[in-house]
């Protein structure tokens, strides 16, 4: 190749190379109405757990979906249904979007909500939701931790009685498996419904 040619397909690759930067330049980057924590790394990146047919679930049993996660537990009286109710009305508001996005509700009482007690409470909601169980205290210790998910026991009136303090906010990872948004609670629907429109891209 003499330096006639070579000079050629050096400035063909320069220009190719700003053709491309151009046009990552001109990529408009989200506008989420949620907090964006693409990239951080202060959060759990995958999870481990109990799907009610006892099989154990990670991130990457989700991956194409855009994954709404959310702690909570069944006996719960205000959080949890509100939460499951609105994204019960986000996924209506997605219309043929909504099979591309897979909604988890992640128990921080297992010794309560048993496999069944879980899916049965779950799908009242929608039927495509799955809720999702540590397998025991360590790995809900675990599971809290990466996500930064508070959780306090507090004794009821009578003996044994119990209820659950707990974060009240969500996640979102996108259909690679990023995480992507901390979601906040009782925002509304459409604020949601926008938001996953945009993960869905």
């Amino acid at each position: 190749m003499n330096l006639s040619n070579l000079y050629v397909r050096v400035v063909r690759l320069l220009m190719l190379s700003l053709i491309g930067l151009t046009f990552l330049a001109c990529t408009p980057k989200p506008s989420f109405k949620n907090i964006d924590i693409t990239g951080s790394k202060t959060f759990g990146t995958d999870f481990s757990l109990l799907h009610p047919d006892g099989k154990v679930r990670t991130l990457a049993d989700f991956k194409g979906k855009t994954v709404v996660m959310f702690f909570g537990y069944t006996q719960c009286p205000d959080v949890c249904p509100t939460t499951l109710t609105e994204m019960q009305q986000v996924m209506a508001l997605l219309g043929p979007q909504a099979d591309k996005v897979q909604v988890l509700f992640v128990t921080v009482d297992p010794g309560r909500d048993s496999a069944s007690i879980l899916k049965q409470y779950v799908s009242a909601f929608d039927s495509r939701f799955l809720g999702l169980r540590p397998a025991d205290e360590a790995a809900l210790e675990k599971i809290t931790k990466d996500f930064k998910i508070y959780y306090k026991k507090v004794p009821g009136t009578s003996p044994g009685s119990y209820t659950m303090d707990h974060t009240a906010g969500s996640y979102a990872f996108d259909p690679e498996g990023h995480l992507r948004l901390c979601i906040k609670h009782a925002q509304g629907a459409e604020t949601l419904a926008q938001d996953l429109k945009e993960l869905l891209k």
